[in-house]
């Protein structure tokens, strides 16, 4: 196999009470890729559709993610990549995760799959690191391994693959605002009471045991942030009014996806998660923001071939 085009998912990380160790798989919205190999060696760029990026390998993420493994590999080709971006960065969903994710995930294919997922990921962080400027793989971890996942340590990289209930379906909305990652870093607090972290450790053990027995009330009793959430949210237009009308409408839950300005819901089988999108469309729809929204069902086998 000399070409091979993929689908490269966008995700939801933090997941309310999991901050930066929790993220799920979106099936619905994500990027394309098409890489090749080529007769030049190292890393090539050679179309971007979609937005605006780098074409240099050294600048653009899916570029430094797939130099990273290329440094580990003894070939004597290169390899050719194309872009085909639908995910907006900056969304909140996973932008820089996908690209980074697809570049290794394709060359692995065609070198004949020497690399399991979890080394996979070792190289995409590389990529992820030049977007965010520090190295998390709470959206590259289940965009490679797909379902929910747990980032239990990152040095040494240790990922925990949490099962999804079958009937788990989310409702994504993407106002088209930017929120930089840095600011929405800066504005969370230093230090925090003890009582909000023994309310946090709850939440998310409630979760995690919520997802391994299909327990859908637990779940709803589980995705509250007390931590993050509500100093982030003061970044996001209507952030409250979203929350309650959604969960008014059949949400189990609602929270922060990423660092914004992406909200995503969690709702039990797919009629919830559209009367979620009506309610949330309602809302967003008097403010004369722009916005995309997203009913997708939990993608649990993450990036794949086309």
């Amino acid at each position: 196999m000399n070409e091979i085009k993929i689908f490269s998912p966008a995700t939801v990380a933090n997941v309310s009470c999991g901050f930066d160790v929790l993220g799920f798989c979106l099936d619905s919205v994500g990027d394309e890729m098409v890489i090749r190999k080529t007769d030049k060696k190292g890393i090539h760029i050679t179309k971007i559709e979609g937005f605006d990026l780098p074409f240099e390998s050294e600048l653009n993420v899916a570029g430094v993610s797939a130099l990273a493994m290329y440094n580990a590999i003894d070939v004597d080709f290169g390899f050719e990549i194309e872009i085909y971006k639908n995910i907006k960065p900056g969304s909140g969903i996973g932008s820089s995760a996908a690209s980074a994710v697809g570049s290794v995930f394709g060359i692995n294919e065609l070198i004949g799959k020497p690399f399991n997922k979890t080394q996979l990921t070792e190289f995409a962080i590389k990529g992820e690191a030049l977007a965010s400027k520090c190295e998390h793989a709470d959206n590259l971890a289940p965009a490679l391994f797909g379902g929910f996942t747990l980032v239990k340590s990152i040095s040494p990289l240790q990922i925990l693959e949490i099962p999804s209930p079958d009937d788990l379906y989310a409702t994504i909305v993407h106002p088209q605002i930017e929120i930089k990652t840095s600011e929405s870093r800066a504005i969370l607090p230093k230090q925090i009471a003890l009582s909000d972290a023994i309310t946090q450790w709850a939440n998310f053990g409630s979760l995690i045991h919520a997802l391994h027995t299909s327990d859908y009330d637990l779940i709803k009793n589980s995705l509250l942030d007390v931590i993050v959430e509500p100093h982030r949210s003061k970044l996001i237009p209507c952030f409250n009014k979203v929350k309650e009308a959604a969960i008014n409408a059949g949400a189990l839950g609602a929270g922060i996806s990423g660092s914004g300005p992406s909200i995503f819901t969690l709702c039990k089988g797919i009629q919830n998660a559209k009367n979620v999108e009506d309610a949330i469309k309602s809302v967003y729809s008097k403010t004369g923001i722009e916005f995309d929204i997203h009913v997708s069902k939990i993608n649990t086998e993450g990036v794949k071939i086309l």
